[in-house]
């Protein structure tokens, strides 16, 4: 597991097929990487993973719709793991609009070649209509990109959660359930403290009130952009995992050795 790897397309959630593959990130083990793919009726696109998955992910995307059928891509921030694929999505996708959060499409706007034309912004409490269903859309607890926004589907009450709830794993996992208590709970708080670093400065209490929000959501999946799909009461689990690892002084993040391994490593083509 010593390079990026696509494990392929599948059926996570109610409407949902999720495009599974993973990065290895050194000696802290491998990161799920995951885009999404909405049965809608007017379906859509969620992010587009890494450029190191490109004719893998574009094939598996193409084998559910055609692309020039593609009305809708949802960017939930403009990290280069989110829209590695835009481009190559947007030439084979002439039709799609990108519905993006209003700082991220300021970001692609630095780019220069960018047709700003294919950009639907779209923030926190706003609705895009599919159809059969809405998006609302909603902040995570948890981010590294100032724009990231998730979403929770109307009518099959998925959340999506973005970089929240991710893990560094030590092999890839179909469900969340699949993963041994101990290796999700460190996982989780690595992730955390990588993605996250200024969770070390917030409130305790605040934290619980939003991930409570969730709660009351009462999802019947979350769907990350970083951990294999969560349902059941193993949704509590990775909420209290998230609690959990800054109330028990748990909450840390890789050190400068180990960082400075990393950079050390051969590139991987």
């Amino acid at each position: 597991m010593d390079a990026p790897t696509f494990i392929g397309a599948t059926r996570t959630a109610p409407d949902v097929t999720t495009f599974r593959g993973f990065f290895p990130i050194g000696p802290l083990g491998i990161l799920p990487a995951n885009a999404h793919f909405i049965h809608a009726r007017e379906p859509i696109l969620v992010d587009t993973s890494g450029e190191a998955f490109q004719d893998q992910f574009l094939h598996a995307v193409g084998e559910l719709i055609d692309l020039e059928d593609l009305k809708w891509i949802y960017v939930s921030h403009t990290d280069l793991d989110h829209v590695g694929n835009l481009d190559a999505v947007l030439k084979l996708a002439p039709n799609a609009k990108v519905v993006i959060p209003q700082l991220g499409a300021a970001k692609m706007g630095l780019r220069g070649d960018f047709d700003m034309s294919r950009l639907v912004p779209m923030d926190h409490g706003q609705r895009l209509d599919l159809g059969d269903r809405e998006l609302v859309l909603l902040k995570p607890p948890t981010y590294d990109a100032p724009e990231t926004t998730g979403f929770f589907d109307t009518k099959t009450r998925v959340l999506y959660s973005v970089d929240s709830f991710g893990a560094l794993l030590d092999a890839p996992y179909e469900e969340t359930a699949a993963i041994p208590e101990a290796t999700l709970r460190d996982g989780m708080t690595m992730w955390a403290g990588i993605d996250a670093p200024w969770l070390g400065m917030v409130d305790k209490s605040r934290l619980g009130g939003l991930l409570r929000d969730i709660e009351t959501l009462d999802p019947t999946a979350i769907i990350s952009g970083h951990l294999p799909v969560t349902a059941g009461a193993m949704m509590h689990k990775v909420l209290g995992n998230m609690l959990g690892a800054l109330s028990e002084d748990r909450f840390s993040h890789p050190d400068r050795d180990t960082i400075e391994g990393l950079f050390a490593q051969p590139a991987v083509a």
